[in-house]
């Protein structure tokens, strides 16, 4: 039964998240918004799965050139939530610093304004204490699940963020797109301005439509999230 369950959670998110790529969306994707949720319900490894089906799956029905770093991303972000949800905070301290050493080790991303990286530092320093809060989610009241909402769904989204970055500069994807600096960091630049207006936006969804629905699922029989 609970076998079934977990694959069945699985598909309905992975759905669900493939659904919510297809319609056009600010930055980067509606699926963004359903990161966090998918994280806490599913966990880290459930979510993972779902969201790499998901974003697979839309990118096949609807490509575009960018389709790599989505197809990582999201579910990066959606393993980080359901890491934090957990209160496991190594694993999301060992992700983060990898790419963020990657980042600052690349000629480039020495040579980039440290402006647009802020909130993935600012992430980064918070995840230990963020920990604090977010590991009694699960049995938390409404207001507490708010509180947790908040850390979980701003940290989760930027590891989606660093995801990308770590993409376009360690790992050389920039050399696919543009053909000078002076191009990938104009484009960096103001893709980070929409990336910090959405860090927010994804903050507010998540609490204003993650709690009611967190705290619905916990009426359902039987379903006991994280279901990994």
């Amino acid at each position: 039964m609970r076998k079934s369950l977990k694959v069945g959670s699985i598909a309905i998110f992975a759905a669900l998240h493939s659904a919510l790529y297809l319609p056009p969306g600010p930055w980067r994707s509606w699926a963004v918004y359903l990161e966090p949720i998918e994280g806490i319900v599913l966990g880290p490894i459930g979510g993972f799965f779902a969201a790499l089906i998901g974003s697979s799956t839309a990118r096949m029905i609807k490509p575009d050139e960018f389709w790599m770093f989505g197809i990582i991303a999201e579910p990066m972000g959606v393993m980080v939530s359901g890491f934090l949800a957990k209160g496991r905070w190594k694993p999301v301290m060992m992700i983060y610093g990898v790419m963020i050493a990657a980042f600052f080790m690349h000629p480039y991303g020495r040579m980039l304004p440290l402006w647009a990286v802020m909130d993935i530092l600012f992430a980064f320093i918070i995840i230990y204490p963020a920990t604090k809060i977010t590991k009694d989610v699960f049995q938390s009241d409404l207001a507490h699940l708010s509180k947790a909402l908040v850390p979980i769904s701003f940290i989760g989204t930027v590891a989606d963020s660093l995801t990308r970055v770590f993409l376009l500069v360690p790992a050389g994807l920039h050399k696919l797109f543009f053909s000078s600096f002076e191009t990938l960091s104009w484009v960096f630049m103001m893709g980070a301005v929409g990336s910090y207006i959405e860090d927010l936006i994804v903050v507010i969804v998540s609490v204003s439509v993650g709690v009611p629905l967190l705290i619905a699922l916990r009426k359902v029989p039987a379903f006991n999230y994280p279901l990994t």
